[in-house]
Protein backbone atom coordinates (compact mmCIF):
# COMPACT_ATOMS: atom_id res chain seq x y z
CA UNK A 1 0.00 0.00 0.00
CA UNK A 2 0.82 3.72 -0.66
CA UNK A 3 1.04 6.12 2.14
CA UNK A 4 2.07 10.05 2.58
CA UNK A 5 3.62 10.70 6.11
CA UNK A 6 3.70 14.00 7.07
CA UNK A 7 5.13 15.19 10.90
CA UNK A 8 6.25 18.23 12.86
CA UNK A 9 7.47 18.69 15.81
CA UNK A 10 8.92 21.57 18.41
CA UNK A 11 9.99 22.13 21.58
CA UNK A 12 6.38 21.44 23.72
CA UNK A 13 4.45 18.85 21.28
CA UNK A 14 4.85 16.59 18.41
CA UNK A 15 2.29 15.55 15.41
CA UNK A 16 1.88 13.35 12.30
CA UNK A 17 -0.23 12.26 9.85
CA UNK A 18 -0.76 9.36 7.65
CA UNK A 19 -2.76 9.49 4.30
CA UNK A 20 -3.61 6.82 2.55
CA UNK A 21 -5.80 6.00 -0.77
CA UNK A 22 -9.02 5.52 1.66
CA UNK A 23 -8.27 7.51 4.78
CA UNK A 24 -6.31 10.73 6.75
CA UNK A 25 -5.41 9.75 10.36
CA UNK A 26 -3.66 12.41 12.17
CA UNK A 27 -2.51 12.37 15.80
CA UNK A 28 -0.61 15.02 18.06
CA UNK A 29 0.83 14.46 21.41
CA UNK A 30 2.44 16.52 23.98
CA UNK A 31 6.14 15.87 24.76
CA UNK A 32 6.94 13.52 27.38
CA UNK A 33 8.24 15.19 30.78
CA UNK A 34 11.76 14.48 30.00
CA UNK A 35 11.36 16.19 26.11
CA UNK A 36 9.22 19.02 27.00
CA UNK A 37 10.75 22.90 26.37
CA UNK A 38 14.40 20.64 26.73
CA UNK A 39 14.46 19.63 23.27
CA UNK A 40 15.62 21.68 19.67
CA UNK A 41 12.22 21.81 17.01
CA UNK A 42 15.18 19.67 14.87
CA UNK A 43 15.05 16.85 17.32
CA UNK A 44 11.56 17.22 18.33
CA UNK A 45 11.02 16.12 14.52
CA UNK A 46 13.46 13.10 14.32
CA UNK A 47 10.94 12.24 18.02
CA UNK A 48 7.80 12.89 15.51
CA UNK A 49 9.35 10.52 12.71
CA UNK A 50 9.94 7.57 15.29
CA UNK A 51 7.00 8.12 17.17
CA UNK A 52 4.65 8.69 14.22
CA UNK A 53 6.12 5.70 12.39
CA UNK A 54 6.26 3.22 15.10
CA UNK A 55 2.60 4.24 16.02
CA UNK A 56 1.64 3.59 12.06
CA UNK A 57 2.69 0.27 12.31
CA UNK A 58 1.47 -0.91 15.83
CA UNK A 59 -1.94 0.41 14.51
CA UNK A 60 -1.61 -1.78 11.39
CA UNK A 61 -1.97 1.41 9.21
CA UNK A 62 1.82 1.02 7.59
CA UNK A 63 2.48 -2.81 6.90
CA UNK A 64 5.61 -5.27 5.98
CA UNK A 65 6.69 -3.67 2.97
CA UNK A 66 4.14 -0.46 2.20
CA UNK A 67 5.86 2.22 0.30
CA UNK A 68 6.03 5.69 1.92
CA UNK A 69 6.29 9.22 0.86
CA UNK A 70 7.56 10.95 3.55
CA UNK A 71 7.13 14.58 3.32
CA UNK A 72 9.25 17.09 5.77
CA UNK A 73 10.14 20.71 5.81
CA UNK A 74 13.71 20.13 7.49
CA UNK A 75 16.34 20.00 4.37
CA UNK A 76 18.74 18.70 6.88
CA UNK A 77 16.31 15.99 7.89
CA UNK A 78 15.90 14.69 4.36
CA UNK A 79 20.14 15.11 3.81
CA UNK A 80 20.64 13.42 6.97
CA UNK A 81 18.48 9.73 5.29
CA UNK A 82 19.20 10.30 2.01
CA UNK A 83 23.09 10.97 1.68
CA UNK A 84 23.89 9.22 4.61
CA UNK A 85 25.41 12.71 6.14
CA UNK A 86 26.29 11.95 10.09
CA UNK A 87 24.81 14.86 11.99
CA UNK A 88 26.52 16.07 14.85
CA UNK A 89 23.53 15.68 17.51
CA UNK A 90 24.08 12.54 19.52
CA UNK A 91 20.71 12.75 20.21
CA UNK A 92 19.28 12.76 16.44
CA UNK A 93 21.65 10.04 15.40
CA UNK A 94 19.90 7.74 18.47
CA UNK A 95 16.37 8.82 16.49
CA UNK A 96 18.15 8.03 13.33
CA UNK A 97 19.18 4.43 14.44
CA UNK A 98 15.60 3.48 15.54
CA UNK A 99 13.48 5.00 12.32
CA UNK A 100 16.07 3.39 9.85
CA UNK A 101 15.86 0.09 12.10
CA UNK A 102 12.14 0.12 11.68
CA UNK A 103 12.06 0.79 7.84
CA UNK A 104 14.72 -2.19 7.74
CA UNK A 105 13.06 -4.66 9.85
CA UNK A 106 9.54 -3.96 8.14
CA UNK A 107 11.29 -3.61 4.85
CA UNK A 108 9.59 -0.13 3.93
CA UNK A 109 10.16 1.66 0.79
CA UNK A 110 10.87 5.36 1.60
CA UNK A 111 10.72 8.46 -0.56
CA UNK A 112 11.40 11.62 1.00
CA UNK A 113 9.85 15.01 -0.60
CA UNK A 114 11.11 18.45 0.75
CA UNK A 115 8.08 20.94 1.46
Amino acid sequence: MNHIFYFDGNSEKISWTVETSDSVVKQDREHVQMYKNKVTDLQSKYIAFHVGLFWAIGTFIIKNEDSIKVKCNEKILIDHFESNQEPDDNFIKKRMQFIKQLISQRKLKIKFELM
